[in-house]
């Protein structure tokens, strides 16, 4: 059963995953051996798929953000398996969508510079045969978030 509370102490846990279990419990109104209960049901459930840090891309020279629509002619088997091959091995795509429309993917990667993009995209072409590649870089960061909204349980 998913209530209020359960919602409180993910809301929580998407801000700051270091608080400690005293403090959790106290934001949500439970004493701490229930709260770490349904912490433990929310993991077991998968609501909670696991606790990360989030690093800082400047500090770790990845500042270029890129966000790069792949298109392909070809829908086959093993023509999948090794573009999921190439971009699983290459740790500066961090994200793989596939999408509706005129783009098949759309990969979210992070470089740090023009250069380095190149090299990737190199690494890439060089896997996997592709129909058309267009890349878009992040000038400004807006907006970026990795909290879920809550509001549709």
């Amino acid at each position: 059963m998913f209530d209020s509370i359960d919602r409180r102490i993910l809301a929580t846990l998407q801000r700051d995953a270091e608080i400690s279990l005293n403090e959790l419990a106290e934001r949500v109104g439970l004493s701490k051996t229930p709260c770490w209960r349904r912490i433990q049901r929310l993991q077991q459930e998968g609501y909670i798929e696991r606790r990360v840090a989030l690093l800082n891309a400047e500090k770790l020279n990845v500042g270029l953000t890129a966000f790069i629509a792949v298109r392909t002619d070809q829908h086959s088997q093993d023509w999948l398996q090794s573009f999921q091959e190439a971009v699983q091995d290459i740790p500066e795509i961090l994200g793989v969508y596939r999408t509706t429309g005129d783009i098949d993917y759309l990969l979210h990667a992070v470089v740090p510079d023009m250069k380095a993009y190149d090299a990737l995209y190199q690494r890439l072409i060089a896997r996997v045969p592709l129909s058309d590649v267009s890349s878009f870089f992040v000038m400004e960061d807006v907006k970026h978030t990795t909290e879920l909204p809550l509001d549709y349980l």
